[in-house]
């Protein structure tokens, strides 16, 4: 029996103890006596009597403990050519005062207070200010249209927002300020006040209910952390691509520090004093987890990044970023490894940075594909490890372990279910499916700390959304297998699975073949609908940089490759090579919007589109124009 099995085996027999005895390396201002309330089920609280600040826990407790010059957080931004460091202490005291900013325009515990923020310190400082007095912050991404932001200010109801006169994205300046004016402006529940940090790319002209970061800080008095229950929220985070009213998945105070704290060494093999460098955005749940909040929880460094995987100059940045700062441990999402790929297949830029000190890459986001997986494992000869998790879920559910042992790695799949994470593969009618059978992937109730309690003010929703397709458990909305050996398969989101002439089959299985291709950067397989087999495939693939091939003789070798590995069923005949794919923010390929609009449906336009020009040039594609 290994390490990984003694430590899962622990948290199912007795997850009471697993989880009180992984309280222990928290503060608490009131040590939790149990772990897990089930006295409202399914509506789980874990630490009910447990009372802590997660601010104290982030900074303060380092500082104490004489960690205080230590840097916590590393601010590199290659799109304005800056860097600048922050001491453990140095970043308490700015978040203090901060917090006092807050505190003196009127926000208080269980107060919310929307940030919407590009990727700089403050955006960091202002979630930790929130999360030391009490309050509830909810990030929405720096960017987003003004009629989206408007939804989520009506949901949240904040006291207060904190922005910024701008964002960078790539070589563009956006100005935030006349997009946050719209949302405020179309928002039924206005705030009282905003707080905009200017910057010197775009000066924002400032309004009478607007106050100026820099002014107010340079008047604040700093505020002292505040007690709350671990049963308290800490944020709302709204999913992506929600259209209506917005889902807000809340996130427990006690539940998520627990669970952070635990997966910093037990999964990323980081532990204080060792730098960890996630490339995602504070707009996103991985920022939140795991740039701001678990970094910090274990007194490691962390990396905010204002850039993008290539063109903030070039494929080279996040070793250039790795080689500076002595990162150990690199996260981000696959779609930026395939970036990196296409732009530099053969991997020149990792000869020009000494990245000797990175021991592990860890991918999440969208599924990651084995051909992507090889490549990246080939080049640079360390762990690549697949993990696959969840806005809603906080943290990883299926992951290889590298803290507490290694498991052997197997391309297509995140590995095993960690600690807490009872995963089952269901078919549709409730039974579970067999080793190496697609179904929905589900996890049984209760899920462990850090996972959502519920959305927002929406306790309804809550249940109709996740706990009402299979009672006792939480449907992920993922298709895939287990397959003999435990290991998880996750093939795609349930909708991502076509039914061809009454075969269902995952476009995921597909892309997979296609992405094994030596000239294929990334790839989507999409179901579209056929009056006579009910849905065929369409393929759309993107090429590595520097190929040129004829379209014909490429398009005949994949539909072959297909055959072969998938089988004739798969009907795949339909591949088209595209200059790019339509992407979210977050690197998540807007696979539903293709479809609608192959299906000749007047698809909008998702307000988590990273570059809309990109779907504009795929339409004609689509529709066969």
């Amino acid at each position: 029996m290994g390490e990984y099995e003694d430590v899962f085996r622990a948290s199912t027999d007795d997850p009471e103890k697993f989880w009180l005895d992984a309280a222990q390396a928290i503060d608490w201002h009131v040590m939790p006596t149990r772990a897990l309330d089930a006295s409202r089920a399914p509506f789980y609280r874990w630490f009910p009597d447990g009372e802590l600040n997660v601010c104290h826990n982030a900074l303060d407790r380092h500082v104490d403990a004489g960690r205080g010059d230590q840097a916590a957080l590393i601010y590199d931004s290659p799109v304005t050519g800056t860097q600048r460091t922050y001491t453990y202490a140095a970043l308490r005291d700015e978040v203090a005062r901060f917090a006092g900013v807050l505190a003196g325009l009127g926000v208080g515990r269980g107060d919310r207070v929307v940030i919407y923020m590009p990727m700089v310190p403050e955006a960091a400082i202002a979630m930790l200010a929130c999360a030391r007095i009490g309050a509830v912050h909810s990030v929405v991404f720096g960017g987003f249209a003004p009629k989206e932001l408007a939804v989520r200010i009506d949901d949240a109801a904040p006291t207060v927002i904190v922005s910024a006169s701008c964002g960078i994205e790539g070589k563009r300046v956006i100005e935030y300020k006349p997009l946050l004016d719209a949302a405020v402006e179309l928002a039924e529940r206005k705030p009282a006040k905003r707080v905009i940090l200017q910057r010197p790319q775009a000066e924002a002209a400032m309004g009478p209910d607007d106050v100026d970061w820099a002014e107010a800080m340079a008047s604040a008095t700093p505020a002292d952390c505040v007690p709350v229950k671990a049963t308290d929220p800490l944020y709302i985070l709204y999913t992506s691509g929600t259209t209506g009213k917005p889902k807000g998945v809340v996130r427990d105070s006690g539940g998520h520090a627990v669970a952070l704290r635990w997966t910093m060494p037990h999964v990323y093999d980081v532990d204080a004093g060792e730098t960890m460098f996630t490339a995602s955005d504070v707009g996103w749940v991985v920022g939140h987890s795991y740039i701001v909040y678990a970094p910090l929880f274990t007194g490691a460094t962390t990396v905010l990044y204002e850039g993008k995987p290539v063109g903030t100059p070039d494929a080279g940045q996040f070793w250039r970023v790795v080689s500076e700062h002595g990162v150990k441990s690199l996260f981000t999402a696959p779609t930026a490894f395939r970036a990196i790929k296409k732009e530099d297949p053969d991997g020149e830029f990792t000869r020009k940075y000494d990245i000797s000190c990175l021991k592990y890459l860890f991918l999440a986001g969208e599924r990651l594909d084995p051909e992507t997986q090889r490549w990246a494992s080939d080049l640079l000869g360390i762990p690549v490890i697949d993990h696959w998790w969840q806005t809603e879920t906080g943290w990883p559910i299926v992951a290889n372990p590298a803290g507490i042992e290694l498991l052997p790695i197997k391309p297509g799949s995140p590995t095993k279910p960690l600690p807490g994470w009872d995963v089952q593969v269901l078919d549709t009618s409730g039974a579970q499916a067999p080793a190496g059978t697609d179904g929905a992937i589900v996890v049984k109730l209760p899920m462990p700390p850090g996972a959502l309690p519920t959305l927002w003010n929406d306790d309804d929703r809550f249940v109709a959304s996740y706990l009402s397709a299979f009672d006792g458990y939480y449907l992920t909305g993922d298709g895939g297998r287990l397959d003999e050996d435990g290991y998880v398969y996750v093939m795609g989101r349930t909708d991502d699975v076509i039914n061809v002439a009454g075969h269902r089959l995952s476009t995921g299985g597909m892309e997979e073949v296609l992405a094994s291709h030596p000239d294929v950067a990334e790839c989507a397989v999409i179901g579209v609908a056929d009056a006579l087999k009910g849905q065929v495939p369409r393929g759309f693939v993107v090429l590595k940089a520097g190929v040129e091939r004829d379209q014909d003789e490429l398009r005949a070798e994949l539909v072959q490759l297909v055959r072969e590995q998938v089988g004739a069923v798969a009907s795949l005949r339909d591949v088209a090579v595209v200059a790019a794919l339509p992407k979210t923010r977050s690197g998540k390929i807007l696979r539903k919007t293709m479809r609608g609009i192959a299906d000749g449906a007047d698809e909008p336009v998702p307000s988590t589109i990273d570059d809309a020009s990109v779907l504009d040039a795929l339409r004609p594609v689509l529709r066969r124009e």
